[in-house]
């Protein structure tokens, strides 16, 4: 006994074309039915082994979550605890000098814990509302000035309502970190944080202080300074520019940092 089938083609737009019908015999029909189960079979056994990795992915991808949490957890406990004991090293050190170099390092990790713990609070966000990002980083900094000898210090922060990706948005969070610090340590009275657009290139975030300007021929290529080398670095790693200048009213200093 035969039995007449008519072939499937995928070149026909139902999917099925009337060709030349061919002969199959019963028996060739079972054998192709079989070859059918077969495949069937493997594919249902891969699909259950494809659904276990994929339950596995998940798992790991929570543990990495739940481990990073934990890893933000220990690091602003540790930054807290190294502010301390700089502070209180220094306070105990009979040598003035030496002293000061202890205050200012715990006010340099002191910032940087206060930066990490905005940070934090973007876990799992793509992008950054970056004004309200620097305007609530303002507000920790001038807390922080009014609370120590530099009270005279006052810090403006405003910008345009900009969302950034959290890849730039994260380097540029210590870039002004950084650069608020400088701007404390060698300006007085007034420090200002503005964000901008700049024509054809994107935008401009700049920190500039009162004060005295930066020495004849300053160069930040070869500044040596910490803090200059970390500015260095993260411009780089977002691939922005860096441009220095004068501050408001032709005084004090300005850092600008151009990037798209």
């Amino acid at each position: 006994m035969t039995v007449e089938l008519l072939p499937y083609s995928a070149d026909s737009p139902l999917g099925i074309t009337f060709e030349r019908p061919e002969s199959h015999t019963v028996g060739s029909y079972e054998r192709e039915l079989a070859v059918c189960r077969r495949v069937e079979n493997r594919l249902r056994k891969a699909l259950v082994r494809n659904r276990a990795l994929l339950r596995q992915k998940d798992e790991l991808i929570q543990n990495e979550r739940l481990l990073s949490r934990e890893s933000d957890h220990r690091l602003l406990n540790g930054l807290q605890m190294i502010v301390a004991l700089l502070s209180l090293q220094s306070r105990a050190s009979a040598n003035s000098e030496a002293a000061s170099q202890l205050a200012a390092a715990a006010n340099r990790v002191a910032m940087i814990e206060r930066v990490h713990r905005h940070l934090h609070c973007l876990d799992g966000e793509q992008t950054v509302d970056f004004k309200q990002f620097i305007e609530e980083l303002g507000r920790d900094f001038s807390k922080f000035l009014s609370s120590n000898e530099s009270a005279e210090q006052v810090l403006v922060a405003e910008g345009v309502e900009i969302k950034l990706p959290s890849v730039i948005a994260i380097p540029l969070g210590f870039i002004v970190s950084e650069s608020i610090t400088n701007a404390a340590k060698y300006g007085n009275g007034r420090i200002a944080v503005e964000l901008e657009p700049n024509p054809g290139r994107g935008y401009a975030l700049s920190v500039s202080n009162d004060g005295p300007g930066l020495p004849e021929g300053f160069d930040p290529a070869t500044c040596k300074g910490l803090g200059m080398r970390i500015i260095r670095s993260l411009i780089k790693q977002i691939g922005a520019e860096l441009r220095i200048g004068r501050g408001t009213n032709n005084q004090g200093a300005r850092f600008t940092v151009q990037f798209s």
